[in-house]
């Protein structure tokens, strides 16, 4: 059996190896297992979005939470790229700010401004005043119906991906109140009172705990951590107000759901390697702001990735679509690699390169054995 450890990777003089999935897993689901594939599994981030038509059909129509918290709706989302581009993941539709309600911060999404939370957290008492999200199958019913309708639709032909923004995506979310380039409260915050800091993101590891289980327990086969705003973080920052919390999420579903593996993310992460490298997560997902290569030699063999491709190279013609795709895939290798953007799929990006991109996985195989022979014959 193949051996890529599938828990953390450093302070143990023995990795822990997952066991051999069943014939019938699906291709990215094993991929993330660590075992040996017949190619590179492919899916991509925002692959349910805005520039696909029929995506559009139902924007255009109706707001972001009626669309995500409607099951029906999410089930049809979840599916249109899946159907479209052959992919080997389908992500459900749904967002990192979801369970925010549940806890007692109030949110909207408004179009061309992006989510807007009226009642930013920014006291102690605030926090303390927050619900503990203890019983998601109440207050977020449409979760379960949205990924246990999807599992039954791909019948295990593609792999279900649940996901979760990390503590601290949340906690700067939650306290800013909308996107912000500065981070400016958060930032605030965090150096006048560290402690308020600390105290929210506690509060929002324990319910991300309870809520990323619950998608498993819904059908999730793979569940993704999104650690979107750790860009505003330095090194020191992010060792501190992030990667711990985030850690404390995923070595609790290890332990809960071994046979689950977790991804994590993080946008502006590949000027943490150093630290990342340490992750227990099965599978660390890439931004495009690092070479392929120097990402391996950093993460080291046994790491296995995600990514990590500039999403605007999508807008280029077919032929440069065609070689950096597959100069990345020969740089990830033939294992331990599941093909993606390093960042979400811009909107107005041509259908058919997402379609090339995707084809270029499917071939991956073929590509790998000519690299052999070319190998072999010098």
């Amino acid at each position: 059996m193949l051996r890529i450890p599938c828990s953390a990777r450093s302070g143990r003089s023995q990795p822990q190896v997952c066991k051999a999935a069943a014939p019938q897993d699906p291709l990215l689901l094993r991929t993330a297992r660590g075992e040996e594939v017949e190619r590179t599994p492919v899916w991509l981030m925002r692959q349910a979005g805005r520039y696909m038509a029929a995506f559009r059909e139902f924007s255009d129509k109706y707001p972001f939470r009626m669309r995500s918290e409607t099951a029906e709706i999410a089930v049809e989302l979840s599916l249109q790229p899946y159907k479209a581009f052959q992919t080997d993941g389908v992500i459900f539709f749904s967002d990192i700010l979801t369970p925010l309600p549940a806890m007692g911060i109030e949110f909207d999404v408004i179009k061309g401004k992006g989510p807007l939370i009226s009642n930013p957290v920014r006291s102690l008492e605030h926090v303390k005043a927050l619900r503990v999200l203890d019983d998601p199958a109440s207050s977020l019913p449409f979760i379960q119906t949205t990924l246990s309708t999807l599992r039954s639709e791909i019948d295990n032909e593609a792999t279900l991906i649940g996901f979760i923004g990390t503590p601290w995506t949340l906690a700067a979310y939650s306290v800013e109140g909308k996107s912000d380039k500065e981070c400016r409260q958060t930032k605030m915050m965090m150096f006048s009172a560290p402690a308020v800091l600390h105290s929210l993101l506690e509060h929002l590891t324990e319910s991300l705990i309870t809520y990323a289980g619950y998608q498993i327990e819904s059908g999730a086969q793979i569940l993704m951590l999104f650690d979107s705003w750790a860009h505003h973080l330095s090194p020191e920052q992010f060792a501190e107000f992030s990667m711990p919390y985030s850690e404390r999420i995923v070595k609790a579903l290890q332990a809960k759901y071994p046979g689950v593996p977790v991804i994590f993310h993080a946008n502006g992460g590949t000027g943490k390697l150093d630290l990342i490298k340490h992750t227990a997560a099965n599978v660390v997902g890439l931004d495009w702001a690092t070479n392929m290569a120097v990402a391996r030699d950093t993460l080291g063999p046994n790491v296995i990735v995600q990514g990590n491709v500039d999403p605007m190279l999508l807008f280029a013609p077919e032929n440069v679509i065609v070689e950096a795709v597959q100069r990345n895939l020969i740089q990830a290798g033939s294992r331990g690699h599941i093909l993606n953007v390093g960042h979400g799929v811009p909107q107005g990006t041509p259908e058919q390169n997402v379609a090339l991109f995707c084809e270029q996985a499917r071939q991956s195989g073929k590509l790998f054995a000519r690299q052999r022979e070319l190998v072999g014959s010098k």
